[in-house]
């Protein structure tokens, strides 16, 4: 007779399914772990995911050191992936500069301990673009191997994608957790601006830094988000009327493709189908000038915090190069007309009678699909907007091309209102499949 878990494909269970089954009998931990290192020996080589990593052996020492403490915690011993730009005091952080190669942490991140305690184990840390920027590092899409998987947390998001562990975390200034999220065809997350610490994590633009989550499932995204707050996970509440939604066509940002735009109108009705009204966003260019407005605060932010690498230019890559030259011939006048604006279209955004009670605006997560080759992470602009206004933002898989690439949708909601937001992508998540 067949073990009702024989079936099971391990590696593509959900974080909270695994843990359901551990804690049912039906599988343990050693067995989950496994699968995962498994798969990583089997697809590492061609994904690239990783950046250091941990040996199968050693990882399973390090849970069997700990044994009761992993049985009685949380997150039961089960792995998280961590982007090289957050410290980590067991292993080396290098944020995919040859400037810091060797560095070792003193201690780790404010968000890595927080998971840690709960019961989670680092086995390794995911590959990242240059200081988070454009260069990228090693890896390549899962779905696609010729193709990018975007940037800058680009192990993190491959990682998820190709079933080498559950969940990981990266960080996102400009587009650099929804956009390899899109590409990679998995959940990503964004919290509002301030949500979580940051202690630890390597400054890029302060006004715009941002920390994020990958998983498979945004019921995954919502039980770290409660270890990341020290809260109580809370059952997800039914909203009292219809969601209201406001879409922005790709056109109100940047380029988008005819694939990304016919996407967003297949899934826009979809939502209606299910009850959901959907408005159209009228933004009259104010969501388009948001873009450049980004790219000048970024500019300004990144030149003056990484004055250390920029003593170093011959290590650097020729975007950051260019980033420094933009920030350094800046006045700070330009500067500050930057972030005023964004207050003032911020303003506009939630005060239009027009979007009186909209719990969220659905937009392109990315142009289109990942684009072919590795020397570039692709476009950025469809995230620009969201990420200097401070807003929660999450991606949903499920939306294809003709040739079945992913093509990525994210919610924005309200600052702080990330419960919300989540909830309400948990509700849309069952019409993607």
């Amino acid at each position: 007779m067949n073990s009702p878990t024989q079936d099971i494909d391990f590696n593509t269970l959900s974080l909270r399914r695994a843990l359901d089954m551990i804690a049912a009998g039906d599988v343990s931990p050693v067995d989950l772990i496994n699968a995962y290192y498994d798969r990583i020996d089997a697809r590492e080589p061609e994904v690239g995911a990783w950046h250091y990593l941990l040996s199968r052996e050693q990882y399973l020492q390090h849970y069997q050191q700990h044994e009761a403490f992993y049985k009685s915690s949380l997150l039961q011993g089960l792995p998280i992936g961590i982007k090289d730009i957050i410290d980590t005091a067991a292993m080396p952080t290098e944020m995919g500069s040859a400037i810091y190669q060797g560095r070792q942490p003193v201690d780790n991140a404010s968000c890595v301990n927080l998971l840690t305690k709960a019961g989670a184990i680092v086995p390794g840390k995911t590959v990242t673009t240059e200081f988070a920027y454009f260069k990228p590092g090693k890896t390549c899409n899962p779905r696609d191997l010729s193709r990018t998987p975007g940037g800058s947390s680009s192990g993190s998001a491959a990682a998820v994608a190709d079933f080498m562990i559950p969940v990981a975390v990266g960080s996102q200034t400009a587009a650099s957790v929804i956009r390899p999220a899109a590409y990679c065809g998995v959940v990503g997350y964004v919290g509002s601006r301030g949500e979580y610490s940051l202690r630890g994590v390597q400054p890029l633009a302060q006004s715009l830094d941002s920390l994020g989550l990958f998983a498979r499932q945004v019921e995954d995204i919502e039980l770290l988000r409660s270890v990341l707050l020290q809260q109580p996970l809370a059952p997800a509440a039914k909203p009292d009327r219809p969601y209201r939604i406001l879409v922005c066509k790709g056109s109100s940002v940047g380029d988008s493709d005819p694939a990304m735009d016919e996407a967003l109108e297949q899934f826009s009705n979809r939502l209606q189908q299910q009850g959901a009204e959907m408005i159209e966003m009228h933004s009259c260019d104010l969501i388009r000038r948001l873009v450049e407005h980004h790219h000048k605060i970024m500019a300004w932010e990144a030149t003056r915090n990484l004055t250390h690498e920029a003593e170093h230019p011959e290590q650097l890559s020729e975007a950051l190069q260019q980033l420094f030259e933009l920030g350094r011939g800046m006045a700070r006048e330009t500067y500050m007309d930057s972030l005023e604006t964004v207050a003032k279209i911020g303003n506009w955004l939630w005060s239009n009678p027009d979007h009186q009670d909209v719990d969220a605006i659905l937009a392109p997560a990315a142009p289109g699909v990942a684009p072919s080759g590795q020397t570039a992470t692709g476009q950025p602009h469809m995230s620009r907007p969201w990420q200097v206004l401070g807003l929660p933002v999450v991606t949903l898989p499920g939306m294809t091309d003709e040739q079945g690439l992913p093509l990525g949708l994210q919610f924005i909601g309200r600052p702080r209102e990330d419960d919300q937001l989540l909830t309400l992508a948990r509700w849309a998540e069952t019409t993607m499949s």
